[in-house]
Parts: structure tokens; C-alpha cells; sequence
């Protein structure tokens, strides 16, 4: 092998490496009050469960991130030690080739002479450029996997940006309406009138006292006062759901005046309130009234004192939180495309 022959093969290898009801309930519409009862139950339950259900999927896709990051970190990793050994062959390489010209400087006869030592050099060379070839395709597709990661890790972290804002305008929607209630009904005694945070919703708890006579479904005038002032309150919040819940103590209900028991009375109340409240100007397609007799207690029914607490409504204003399932749609979405 010449000079001339030889010199031209380095050089490409150098270049390849780079509910309502009336007073008189008949049968038929009590059976159907229950029904809507249950209905609505369950509905309640579903919306608790969705809320639940936004609070794990909000942990999953952090859990998701985290994992991202540690395989952007390995792959990262991965591609340095891949770079370093292609520096280590790319000088091994000029080394081969330093040794390559100096021999061509030898004479004609140690060029003779060393004829085996070019062959073994120009088969290390030849294996040195398919490692190298070998090496370039691994840290192009690792560059090209880090780059995919690398991506879908910034769109995941837009989108968990854009749920954890959701899901502070939504604490932040709940505080405030919180204290519009707060100061709207501040006027009423403490005893008879409570607002409190629970489980991300609004609970208003009205005692039987502020509301209704023993027994009695419709709504004393200073009870309408309170609901009238709640009611201008959820005027102005329209993204607010409202369900209103009546409750008992476990004392049985005398039949009179078409109400038959705890379930019957519950309801009423529940009913007439909700009227009250649509009456005021709140829209009847945000209202839900159910009736929950004596079967939700707050606390034990062993003293007057505590059968008076459990004879309560309660109003449970509820955020519409459209909004957040629609960015946990889009996250489901997403994570669906990347599988």
C-alpha cells in the first residue's frame, strides 16, 4: 500500500465523526320526592368524588413530573459519558493517524518492512471508525430522546402550572364568598347562624330556632330576613351551586297536616326554603333542596341541647369548577398521546 492510496482514506474518516312537594303529599309524589332524593344524592356524592377525584389526579401529575425530570437526568447523564468516549476515539484516532505519517516518511524499505504493521494499523483504524459511527447514531437518538422528554416535560409543567392556579382561584373564590356570607348574615346570632369552610365549599347552618316553629315547615320572618340576605349574596355570585339540606333530631314526627315523619318534615323545609331563595332572585336551576331527616347528625342525640343542634338546615354553596375538569380533561389527553 502507497502513500497515495492510503492518504485519501483518512480523510473521509476524519470528515465522518460529528324536589317539591304540597302541604297534602299524595303517595305517588312522595314516592317520587324520594326518588328525587336519592337522585340528587347522588349527584352530591359524584361531585364530592369528582373534587376528590381532581386532588389525586393534581398528585399523579406531579408524581409524573418528577419522573420526567429523573429520566431528562439519566438521559442527560447517558449522553455526557457517550460524548466522552467519543473524544477518547476521536484522539485515539489522531494518534493512529499521527503514527501513520510518520511512517510514510520511512524509507521505501521500511515501508516493506512494516507492511504487517500497516495492515493491523488500517484494521484498528477501520474498527475505530465503525465504533465511531456506532457512538454518533447513540448520542444523536440520545439527543433526540432528550429532546422529546425535554419537550413533553415543559408541556406538562404548563399544564400543572395552569391546574394549580385553577385550583387556587378556586380556594380563593371560596375564601371570598366565605366572607361576602360572613358579612351578609353578620347581624344574626352566632348560636342560630354559622358559615364555615368545609371541604372546599361554603356550609351555612341555620338552627331550627332562626327558622321554622316546632314542627312547622314554612319559614318564620326573621328566618326569610336571613335567606333574603344570602340570597343577594348568590345574586352576585352566579358560578355558585346551591344545596339546600334539612335536617331533624331522631324524635319522631307526629302525622299531622300531611307530613308523616322525619323524612316528610325534613323535606318541606328544605323546599320552602329553596321557593324563599328563588323568590329572592336566585335562579331555580342552581338550587337543590333535599331532605335528610335524622340520619346526619352533628352531634349525639342523648341531651335537648344536642337535639337542638341537629335541627338545622344547611345551605352548601358549591364553586362551579368547570374550568379545572376541562385542564384535567387536557392532562388525560396529553398523558394518552405520550403513551
Amino acid at each position: 500500500m502507497t502513500a497515495k492510496n492510503f492518504r485519501p482514506a483518512l480523510l473521509p474518516l476524519l470528515l465522518a465523526t460529528p324536589f317539591l312537594l304540597n302541604s297534602c303529599v299524595t303517595a305517588k309524589r312522595y314516592e317520587d320526592l324520594q326518588a328525587r332524593q336519592q337522585s340528587e344524592a347522588q349527584a352530591r356524592t359524584a361531585a364530592e368524588q369528582q373534587a376528590r377525584q381532581a386532588k389525586a389526579d393534581l398528585q399523579k401529575a406531579n408524581d409524573q413530573l418528577n419522573e420526567l425530570r429523573l429520566n431528562q437526568k439519566r438521559l442527560t447523564t447517558d449522553s455526557t459519558q457517550t460524548g466522552n468516549a467519543l473524544r477518547r476515539t476521536r484522539a485515539l484516532y489522531t494518534q493512529l493517524t499521527d503514527s501513520y505519517d510518520k511512517l510514510l516518511k520511512n524509507s521505501d524499505r521500511a515501508l516493506a518492512d512494516r507492511n504487517a504493521d500497516y495492515g493491523k494499523l488500517a484494521k484498528d483504524l477501520a474498527t475505530r471508525e465503525s465504533e465511531l459511527g456506532a457512538l454518533d447514531q447513540n448520542l444523536r437518538k440520545s439527543k433526540a430522546d432528550n429532546d422529546r422528554l425535554a419537550a413533553d416535560l415543559s408541556t406538562r409543567e404548563a399544564r400543572l402550572a395552569e391546574l394549580t392556579q385553577a385550583l387556587a382561584d378556586k380556594d380563593k373564590a371560596v375564601n371570598d364568598l366565605k366572607a361576602r356570607v360572613s358579612k351578609a348574615l353578620l347581624s344574626f346570632n352566632s348560636s342560630d347562624l354559622q358559615v364555615k369552610l368545609k371541604d372546599g365549599k361554603v356550609y351555612v347552618s341555620l338552627s331550627e330556632q332562626l327558622l321554622f316553629k316546632s314542627g312547622s315547615s314554612k319559614v318564620d320572618p326573621k328566618g326569610q330576613e336571613a335567606l333574603k340576605k344570602l340570597a343577594t349574596v348568590l345574586q352576585e355570585q352566579k358560578d355558585v351551586n346551591v344545596v339546600v339540606e334539612g335536617h331533624t333530631d331522631n324524635v319522631p314526627m307526629r302525622a299531622t297536616g300531611g307530613i308523616q315523619d322525619n323524612w316528610d318534615l325534613s323535606a318541606l323545609r328544605a323546599t320552602d326554603i329553596a321557593r324563599l331563595l328563588t323568590a329572592s332572585g336566585v335562579e331555580p336551576s342552581r338550587i337543590t333542596a333535599s331532605g335528610r331527616s335524622q340520619y346526619v347528625p352533628v352531634a349525639p342525640n342523648d341531651s335537648p341541647q344536642n337535639k337542638a343542634l341537629n335541627r338545622r338546615t344547611e345551605i352548601i354553596l358549591t364553586p362551579k369548577l368547570d374550568e379545572l375538569f376541562q385542564i384535567l380533561d387536557g392532562n388525560s389527553t396529553a398523558a394518552d398521546k405520550t403513551k
